[in-house]
C-alpha cells in the first residue's frame, strides 16, 4: 500500500494461527488493516499476550496507528465433550441433552450430549428449535424425559450432520435467562484493561441492560469515567476532564432476534455497532440478513454511531487466492451503505492467504469509494445533527458546506480528545480527514472511523503555529503541493480541549 494512499472505509483483520507472527502482522498493516481483532473465544491469554506484543511492535515498525479490538465470548452455548470422530445424527433420530458432564458416544444412548450451559435444558419449550454448528444441524424439542435417572431434553433431528466437541448451539426461539457476561468474560475484560486494548466487543446482546453491565465493570476499572456513557456521540461531556486518559469504547454485536427487537435502545446505549452476520444469519431467517444489515446501518447513521459489517465477507479466500464475484459485491454494498469498517474473520485468522484477503478488501474499498466520490454519492444516511446540541456538530456542518464547494486536498483537524474528527467522519465527506493529536491513545480510537487518518503531532502553541506545522509535515511526506487547498479545523485557543470553533481555508504556500 502506497504511503500516499488513504483508506476511507477501514479494514478490521482477525488474528489467529495464520497471522500471529510479527512479519504477517506487519504485512497486514502494509496491505491496509488498521484494527486487529483478538477473539477471546479462541486461544488462551498467554497466547494473546504474545499477539499484543507483536501488534504493538508492528505498529511501531510500520509507523501506522492501529487499534486492538478484544471480542468477548459472551454466553455462547457449545456442545460438551464428544468422542474424537464425532457423532453423525440422521433425520428423524432422537437426540438427548443432559446437565451432567459426559463424553457423548461413550454412554447410552450414544446420541446423548452435554453442553457448556446445562441450564438451557430448563428453558427450552416443546416445539422450539435447537440449532447446532451454525444451523447446519436442526433439532426440534419434544419435551423433558427421564434418562438414566436424570432429567433430559428430548429432541428430534429435522436436518442431520456431524456433531463434534465445542460446536455452537443456537436457540432462536428461546428466551434464555443468562448473564450478559460470563466468568471467562470478566477475566478477559481485566486482561484487556491491563494490556490497553482500544475496543471491547460484546457478544449476544439482547437488550440495552446487557451493555450497561459491561459499562459498569469498565467504570470500576477506571476505563469509563462518569459522563462518558457514549464516546462517539457525546464526547464533549467528558473531554474537559484531565483525569481519565483511559477509555475503552464498547462495540455491540447484533446477532440475536431480541437485539433486533430492541435495536433503537441498544444503539442509543452503545458506542459502536457490529452487524455480526454469522449468528444473526442462524437465528434469523437467512433471507432477511441483507435487509437487516441495511436497516441497522441506516439507524446507526441516524444516531451518529460508527458501524462495522462483519462475517464471511471474503469467505472463499480462506482456501482460494481470489474471492467470488458475489463476495466482492457484498463488500462494495457494505461501503455503499456507509459502513465505517468492514471485517475479515477466518480469512485472516486461519486462511491460506491473509495478506491477499486484506489487499483485496482494500482494493474493493478504494474503487468503490472512488466511484462514490466521482458520482457525488453520499454513503448511507447522514445523522440528524440538529438534534445534538454541541459545538462540534455545528462546526462539522460548516466544514461540510465549505468542502463540497472548495473540494480541498485534505480536511485537517487538531483534536485533543477526538470530538471534532468524530463528527466530521459521520458526515461521510469524500475527503480524507487528517486528525492530529498529541494523545496516542485517542489517535488509536480514531482508526475505526470512516475517512479519518490519525497523525501524531506535539501540541502546537497556537492556531497559526499548527498551520505552519501542518504545511511542513505534509510537504515533507509529499502529500501536498504548493497551491493545494486545505480546510483546517481547531480550537481557539488550540490548547483547550472540547472547543472546536475555528475553520480556516488555507492554500499551501500562502
Amino acid at each position: 500500500m502506497k504511503k500516499t494512499e488513504f483508506l476511507l472505509t477501514k479494514i478490521i483483520a482477525t488474528l489467529g494461527p495464520a497471522s500471529s507472527n510479527l512479519e504477517t502482522i506487519e504485512a497486514l498493516i502494509n496491505s491496509g488493516a488498521r484494527i486487529f481483532r483478538v477473539n477471546f473465544s479462541h486461544g488462551r491469554l498467554p497466547e494473546h499476550r504474545k499477539l499484543i506484543k507483536n501488534i504493538r511492535k508492528a505498529e511501531k515498525n510500520t509507523n501506522q496507528y492501529v487499534s486492538i479490538l478484544g471480542d468477548l465470548s459472551g454466553p455462547k452455548i457449545r456442545i460438551g465433550e464428544v468422542i474424537k470422530e464425532g457423532i453423525y445424527v440422521l433425520k428423524g433420530q432422537e437426540v438427548f441433552f443432559v446437565k451432567e458432564s459426559l463424553t457423548a458416544g461413550k454412554v447410552e444412548p450414544k446420541n446423548t450430549f452435554s453442553s457448556t450451559s446445562p441450564g438451557f435444558i430448563d428453558e427450552v419449550e416443546v416445539g422450539e428449535r435447537i440449532l447446532i454448528d451454525d444451523g447446519n444441524i436442526n433439532l426440534e424439542c419434544n419435551g423433558k424425559v427421564s434418562l438414566n435417572g436424570q432429567e433430559a431434553l428430548k429432541c428430534t433431528v429435522i436436518s442431520g450432520g456431524l456433531i463434534t466437541s465445542a460446536k455452537g448451539i443456537n436457540l432462536p426461539d428461546t428466551e434464555l435467562t443468562v448473564d450478559a457476561l460470563t466468568p471467562k468474560d470478566y477475566e478477559c475484560i481485566n486482561f484487556a484493561v491491563e494490556h490497553s486494548f482500544d475496543f471491547l466487543a460484546l457478544s449476544f446482546v439482547r437488550k440495552r441492560e446487557d451493555i450497561a453491565v459491561l459499562k459498569k465493570r469498565l467504570k470500576e476499572l477506571n476505563c469509563r469515567p462518569d459522563g462518558a456513557d457514549d464516546y462517539f456521540r457525546r464526547n464533549e461531556n467528558f473531554s474537559l476532564s484531565k483525569n481519565h486518559e483511559k477509555f475503552i469504547p464498547i462495540i455491540t454485536k447484533i446477532e440475536k432476534p431480541q437485539a433486533i427487537r430492541n435495536l433503537d435502545s441498544i444503539i442509543d446505549e452503545t458506542d459502536v455497532i457490529m452487524v455480526a452476520r454469522g449468528d444473526l444469519g442462524v437465528e434469523m431467517d437467512l433471507a432477511e440478513v441483507a435487509i437487516l444489515q441495511k436497516e441497522i446501518l441506516h439507524k446507526c447513521h441516524e444516531y451518529g454511531k460508527p458501524v462495522i459489517v462483519a462475517t464471511q465477507m471474503l469467505q472463499s479466500m480462506i482456501e482460494a487466492p481470489v474471492p467470488t464475484r458475489a463476495e466482492v459485491s457484498d463488500v462494495a454494498n457494505a461501503i455503499f451503505d456507509g459502513a465505517d469498517a468492514i471485517m475479515l474473520s477466518g480469512e485472516t485468522a486461519v486462511g491460506n492467504y491473509p495478506e491477499k484477503a486484506v489487499a483485496m478488501m482494500r482494493k474493493i474499498a478504494k474503487k468503490t469509494n472512488a466511484f462514490i466520490q466521482d458520482r457525488s454519492i453520499t454513503p448511507g444516511t447522514l445523522p440528524n445533527m440538529t438534534a445534538i446540541l454541541y459545538k462540534d456538530a455545528s462546526i462539522a456542518h460548516g466544514v461540510d458546506a465549505i468542502a463540497r464547494e472548495l473540494k480541498p486536498k485534505f480536511i485537517v483537524v487538531w483534536t485533543n480528545y477526538g470530538g471534532t474528527a468524530i463528527y466530521l467522519s459521520q458526515l461521510r465527506l469524500p475527503v480524507p480527514i487528517l486528525a492530529f493529536s498529541h494523545k496516542k491513545e485517542r489517535l488509536r480510537l480514531l482508526t475505526l472511523l470512516y475517512g479519518v487518518k490519525p497523525m501524531f503531532m506535539a501540541k502546537p502553541g497556537s492556531g497559526s503555529a499548527f498551520i505552519k506545522k501542518i504545511e511542513e509535515t505534509l510537504i515533507a511526506r509529499e502529500l501536498v503541493e504548493k497551491g493545494d487547498p486545505l480546510i483546517v479545523v481547531s480550537g481557539d485557543p488550540i490548547s483547550r480541549p472540547g472547543l472546536a470553533n475555528r475553520i480556516v481555508v488555507h492554500k499551501v504556500g500562502d
